[in-house]
């Protein structure tokens, strides 16, 4: 079983340093485009504030989001707001969110995430903070994948090669940065293609937010990778 308690505090410091980050912008830089297609800053903000609540739902045992309409319709509400209220809001979440996380509770219990989705509870505190951690690199204020701390990268990296493994759609690949490697795609056989590259060209790769024009390809094309 996973130590959630340790990633717990992971994603507190995860969660500090982007308040920090983002305390530094204005209000106008909220409503600036982020790395996310047709998201700005604020969506970005807004999604990380109710994503924390949505995970306190699944930790207490109700539907992560009412629906995908209720949930798009609250970050398009929140996403315009002044700076400081998104700051506010993230950090009461961040806090409701912690404060669920150290409750008393069975850890390796199945919960529901969303679409049908489920995993066991000690791995929601990763979850977490994958979404803060590859969120603050989205909003494009000078956080970039090589300032992720290398246990999250290899972590990442581990945990989104095991969800592209058994894709028909993905050839069997082997991934490498030149220390450790990981296999994702169709498991028949030896890996037709091998791609290696740093460990934040993988993972921005990996996570759907590099193209890959930094990695080497050998045994094949780089593959194409379906949405996460």
């Amino acid at each position: 079983m996973m130590d959630h308690a340790r990633d717990l505090a992971s994603v507190q410091e995860a969660t500090e340093r982007l308040l920090s980050a983002a305390g530094r912008l204005d209000n106008a830089a909220v409503t600036d485009q982020s790395r996310l297609p047709g998201w700005t800053r604020g969506h970005v903000l807004a999604h990380l504030s109710r994503n924390a609540d949505a995970l306190v739902n699944v930790l207490e045992g109700r539907p992560m989001y009412v629906s995908a309409e209720v949930r798009d319709a609250d970050i398009e509400h929140d996403a315009p707001r002044r700076l400081d209220a998104h700051l506010a809001d993230l950090r009461e979440s961040a806090a409701r969110f912690r404060a669920a996380g150290e409750a008393p509770a069975d850890w390796s219990r199945t919960v529901e995430l969303r679409n049908g989705v489920t995993d066991t509870a000690c791995q929601l505190p990763f979850r977490r903070w994958a979404e803060v951690e590859l969120h603050h690199v989205d909003l494009g204020i000078g956080y970039e994948l090589e300032d992720l701390p290398q246990e999250f990268t290899e972590r990442e990296t581990a945990f989104l090669a095991r969800r592209f493994t058994g894709r028909f759609d993905v050839p069997a690949t082997r991934l490498t940065d030149g220390t450790r490697a990981w296999s994702t795609g169709r498991e028949q056989g030896e890996p037709a293609v091998t791609v290696t590259g740093s460990p934040a060209d993988l993972l921005g790769w990996l996570a759907g937010r590099r193209d890959g024009a930094a990695l080497a390809v050998a045994g094949g094309a780089l593959p194409v990778l379906p949405p996460l």
